[in-house]
């Protein structure tokens, strides 16, 4: 028989908090690659995978805490921890390979579109493979339609995440690209659920039993969860972050200080006009004469 899916047990705890984190780790992910721009000599590729790895685990952890919201009637849902781990480690890795792609070769036409359609369909991949550690009693379809239109979404949420990557300077300018990239990427999230249906096997002998999601999926998020503090207290504490590149470009008012002027003055007495003739340039004149 058909079970009865609800995405929102919690009420809007778990899609207000899953937003959160997706939008922590655009923003973390986005000032670190602003950060591997701003300056050639710095660890360049180091800033990168932190932007990489803070973006995947951003993703990743808004995911799990929405699935956390998620409840079937008829049977009790648990996680494979094998395949929920494989999950972060796919959505690292192809985030990290997009960002690494338009952080050395930049947002051309071509670059960007690439880059963007891999990371999308990482991010897809990860959402599909989190469902696929779902244990219940029955069988998990999707709709294909709605899975497509999931797929474009985080294709769509990945190209203009890396173009704003590297495009994007200004503190509140990435903020408020990271609040729409949250907003793409939760989007992505409940397309695809709402594209999920579930067949309840047959409970006639007896119920299936499994451990509550919260009792694997909390402590699992915790790891995700404090690496993303501590990505927000590397891009905090960076003077070149913190500065932009009003660090590096010369302050307005040095051209106005005082004592940066010539004095009228000294400049009157070094023009040829305005320098007095000594008594040697007067005899040498009478002399002419």
């Amino acid at each position: 028989m058909d079970g009865t899916v609800d995405g929102f047990r919690y009420g809007a705890v778990t899609p207000v908090a899953a937003y959160l984190m997706a939008c922590l780790g655009g923003a973390l992910g986005l000032r670190c690659i602003v950060r591997s721009l701003l300056d050639a000599r710095s660890f360049r590729a180091g800033w990168l995978a932190l932007g990489a790895a803070s973006i995947g685990c951003g993703i990743w952890t808004m995911h799990f805490i929405a699935m956390i919201g998620f409840h079937v009637e008829e049977t009790r849902v648990r996680y494979d921890a094998a395949t929920t781990v494989l999950s972060l480690v796919v959505a690292v890795a192809v985030v990290g390979v997009g960002v690494f792609i338009v952080g050395f070769r930049g947002t051309g036409g071509g670059t960007l579109a690439v880059a963007g359609a891999l990371t999308g369909l990482g991010v897809a991949g990860m959402h599909y493979l989190g469902m696929a550690a779902m244990r219940l009693n029955g069988e998990v379809g999707y709709d294909p339609a709605g899975v497509a239109l999931s797929v474009l979404i985080a294709i769509g949420a990945a190209t203009a995440a890396l173009w704003a990557a590297v495009t994007v300077r200004g503190f509140l300018t990435s903020l408020g690209a990271s609040l729409v990239m949250g907003v793409a990427v939760s989007g992505m999230h409940y397309t695809g659920m709402a594209a999920v249906s579930v067949h309840v096997h047959d409970m006639t002998g007896g119920t299936w039993e499994g451990d509550s999601p919260t009792s694997l999926l909390l402590p699992m998020l915790l790891g995700p969860v404090v690496f993303l503090l501590l990505a927000g207290v590397v891009v905090m504490f960076d003077p070149l972050l913190v500065l932009g590149e009003r660090s590096s470009a010369p302050r307005p008012d040095s051209a106005a200080r005082p004592d940066s002027a010539p004095r009228p003055d000294s400049a009157a007495r070094n023009s040829p006009a305005g320098r007095r003739p000594s008594w040697r340039a007067a005899a040498s004149s009478a002399r002419d004469r």
